[in-house]
């Protein structure tokens, strides 16, 4: 019998999506008690890393409309977004920025004082609300100490979840406490997954080493769908070496992206949009001019692009670019106001995950997700830069208030935790686990793993290439790595990392099963073996189920309300 805490919210993940949950919940039901568990510390969740904008139509006197918004999202999605979705996320976007304002978000301002809003990539209006280069960092800030005004939200920071516990409905989730090592239950009617992303199952990730899908793989093990997990976005300016995102601020700011030759290229692929097509469009244009022989050799032996700023001058970089600026100088030992940076496409977010509906809500009666690590398919097969904090904040608000409500209607009703799941988890994480036998570095499984993506899934694929990769993943999957060398108690991060691995294993197969069996070109997913869009047989969405054999896949309609497919252009 494990130790139990009782909520009546569970919250995982304590990012943009989760912090916003909590503030929402916590408004909604001031007498319920609401738990946010994470496994680092608040101002560590990768959302502090988001650099550019948050989208949001605030200047419809000046040109702008929502409905703008609604169709560059469609459009930007390659059509597979659902439509309702989209126009919930542009109609209450508007009311989130001046919330934020209110709460004190430090937006960048114009001379006269009114919010600024920069170009971004897809948008037909300037409408990415920003603050300098740190937008997330400082709404990361100002929903921390929005949060603290509340006495009914309560923090659990570096617990690591490890299972949901369910019957019919969600009944909470096992955790370890990273401190004590305590294996311990938390118990509540209603919860919310807001664990981010699963970008470092690849190497060249912007994502933080934190970043891995654990919550994902805890909603595909509890017998949730994955959707639309084939669709991994690549940003088109990761900074060689370290992938570490340039923003598309800069690019936003007026930045030209050129090749060996000095030219703009972009003129070439979008010349209506130049540098700020969507991400997947500029991306492939980089890959296609560095295949050409027109990229730069880096140092490591990868082919790279440079990204010039240099004409923008050295105060308006020092203005609205501060924090590239550093980036440049220490880890690339380049200054931006002298001289063009070395960038290359870098895996930076994925448009899937676990699957709900436009209200948030998961298969599960009780559970909900929101951010990154939700797909209720607001961004289909490619997200436009600047959707995804506006999405963690737009149903942070929705999911939060919902599980309050539901957490309101079920208090009385007492939840009994299945002491069968515990044990068995309990039993999966220590003896399969912990105390496993391997003679395989868990690390170098990892490695090997990340690379394998890079290579073979990455911005062009073909099915020689996932199928070797499908076939390598599982390869490691199956080997004898599964052992914990540090056998502490206290703060085991060997044994975090190797249950990390566990959950990275699975989700790159899904990753890859869902490749393999979308055979067109669509968004970000493009196939260089099937280079059209098919919307006869893939206007649809991925659905991945768990099981022993690995993931099973099924369909999920498409939701349309105001636009028909066209073909894609900028």
């Amino acid at each position: 019998m494990v130790d139990t805490i009782s909520h009546d919210v569970l919250i995982i993940g304590s990012g943009l999506a989760g912090l916003r949950a909590a503030i929402s919940a916590a408004a909604t039901d001031r007498n319920i008690s609401i738990a946010v568990i994470s496994k680092v510390q608040v101002m560590r969740s990768h959302s502090v890393s988001a650099e550019g904008g948050t989208a949001a139509v605030l200047y419809e006197e000046e040109g702008d409309n929502q409905e703008s918004h609604i169709y560059d999202t469609i459009k930007g999605s390659d059509f597979l977004a659902d439509q309702d979705v989209a126009e919930r996320l542009v109609k209450s976007m508007p009311y989130e920025i001046y919330q934020l304002d209110h709460w004190g978000m430090p937006w960048s301002r114009r001379k006269d004082g009114r919010i600024a809003q920069r170009k971004f990539g897809g948008y037909s209006f300037p409408r990415a609300t920003f603050a300098q280069d740190k937008v997330g960092f400082y709404e990361m800030q100002t929903l921390y100490d929005t949060c603290l005004k509340y006495d009914n939200i309560h923090f659990y920071n570096e617990w690591f979840c490890t299972s949901i516990l369910r019957d019919s409905s969600f009944q909470g989730v096992t955790a370890i406490e990273i401190k004590s090592g305590d294996f311990m239950a938390f118990k509540a009617p209603a919860g919310i997954i807001c664990t981010g992303g699963a970008g470092r199952i690849y190497s060249f990730s912007t994502y933080a080493f934190s970043s891995t899908p654990d919550g994902l793989d805890m909603a595909f093990r509890a017998g949730l769908a994955m959707k639309d997990m084939e669709f991994v976005q690549f940003h088109p300016t990761g900074i060689m070496p370290s992938g570490i995102l340039i923003t598309e601020g800069a690019r936003g700011e007026g930045g030209y992206l050129i090749n060996n030759k000095g030219e703009r290229f972009m003129q070439k692929y979008a010349p209506g949009k130049m540098e700020l097509a969507p991400r997947d469009v500029v991306s492939r244009s980089m890959i296609k001019e560095i295949n050409e022989g027109r990229g730069f050799k880096h140092e490591t032996g990868f082919d790279c692009l440079k990204l010039d700023l240099t004409h923008l001058g050295a105060e308006r970089i020092k203005e609205v670019l501060a924090g590239i600026r550093e980036i440049g100088i220490k880890f690339s030992g380049i200054d931006i106001i002298d001289e063009p940076i070395e960038v290359r496409p870098v895996c930076h977010y994925m448009m899937g995950g676990i699957h709900t509906n436009v209200d948030g809500a998961t298969e599960l009666p009780g559970l909900w997700a929101a951010g990154e690590a939700a797909c209720n398919s607001t961004h289909g097969a490619n997200r436009l830069g600047a959707n995804s904090t506006s999405e963690c904040i737009v149903w942070g608000r929705i999911t939060g208030e919902l599980a309050a409500k539901h957490a309101a209607s079920h208090k009385s009703r007492a939840v009994s935790l299945p002491e069968q799941q515990i044990a068995e988890e309990e039993k999966r994480i220590y003896d399969g686990i912990f105390r496993g036998a391997g003679d395989v570095n868990p690390y170098e499984i990892r490695k090997a793993m990340t690379d394998t993506m890079d290579e073979r899934a990455y911005v062009f694929r073909n099915e020689e290439n996932l199928a070797a990769a499908l076939k390598k993943v599982r390869e490691l999957k199956g080997t004898m790595w599964k052992h914990v060398e540090d056998k502490a108690k206290e703060y085991n991060t060997n044994f975090i990392n190797v249950m990390e691995i566990d959950s990275m294993l699975r989700t790159a197969e899904v990753v890859l099963v869902g490749a393999l069996n979308r055979r067109e070109s669509r968004g970000a997913h493009a196939r260089t073996d099937y280079p059209v869009r098919d919307d006869v047989n893939f206007l649809r969405h991925t659905l991945a189920y768990h099981t022993p054999d690995g993931p099973k896949l099924a369909w999920h309609p498409v939701t349309f309300t105001r636009y028909a497919p066209v073909e894609r252009k900028y």
